[in-house]
């Protein structure tokens, strides 16, 4: 067994512990409140919360992993989601840190780099959520509309440029990528519900089978 063997290796038994462990801290909260102090919506109340969580995020328990794993490995996914803020804050930070270092993704070394790129923000976030948490809202208050409104359009610019990074490396499936999304967020608006879900679900997978495709065409012509 070589190095990076015995790494993902004890990463993996490192992660399904943290991942289990953050699942038991998740629900201690609620599980407090209902057996402790009795306060309880009901069954029903939990189950359509529940539902309707699902419709609204159900189709990233299968997209994510497959789409951010190229990035950032095994470890840097455990860490991504165990911390939270995966597509505004770690994934930008993981494509940086393969950018400056030059590697690959899909790679041993490239997972590594992502690795380091996502454990660095992490640490960041931390600095940044500790000086939010005690002078942020006073900062805030005192910036004009003008400013307020604009931090509204952060996260719309970190997708627009993990975007383009990778678009510029295959232009063809970036386009495929806009006017599939396109296309499904017209298509979801006749559907009963409007199960947003089904744009992101179909948006992926349907761009990983075409950029496939194109890969496959590339080393044929090879």
């Amino acid at each position: 067994m070589n190095v990076y063997d015995k790494y993902i290796k004890d990463i993996t038994k490192i992660g399904r512990f943290t991942m289990i462990l953050g699942v038991v801290v998740s629900l201690l909260p609620p599980l407090i409140m209902t057996l402790v102090f009795g306060f309880n919506p009901g069954l029903g109340a939990i189950l359509a919360g529940a539902v309707s969580q699902m419709s609204v995020s159900g189709a990233f328990y299968f997209s994510e992993p497959i789409s951010y794993f190229p990035i950032v490995g095994r470890a840097g996914l455990y860490m991504g989601f165990l911390s939270g803020n995966l597509v505004n804050m770690r994934i930008p930070a993981a494509v940086s840190a393969l950018e400056g270092s030059g590697y690959k993704s899909g790679t041993d070394e490239g997972a590594i780099m992502g690795t380091i790129g996502i454990g660095v923000s992490i640490w960041v976030g931390i600095v940044f959520l500790l000086l939010s948490v005690f002078a942020g809202q006073t900062v805030l208050a005192t910036l004009p509309p003008s400013v307020t409104k604009v931090l509204s359009l952060i996260i719309p610019a970190l997708f627009g440029g993990v975007f383009a990074q990778f678009a510029l490396k295959s232009p063809k499936s970036g386009i495929f990528a806009l006017a599939i999304a396109f296309i499904m967020t017209k298509i979801v608006t006749f559907i009963p519900g409007k199960p947003s879900f089904i744009v992101t679900l179909v948006s992926v997978f349907a761009t990983i089978s075409f950029a496939k495709r194109q890969l496959s065409k590339q080393i044929d012509n090879e």
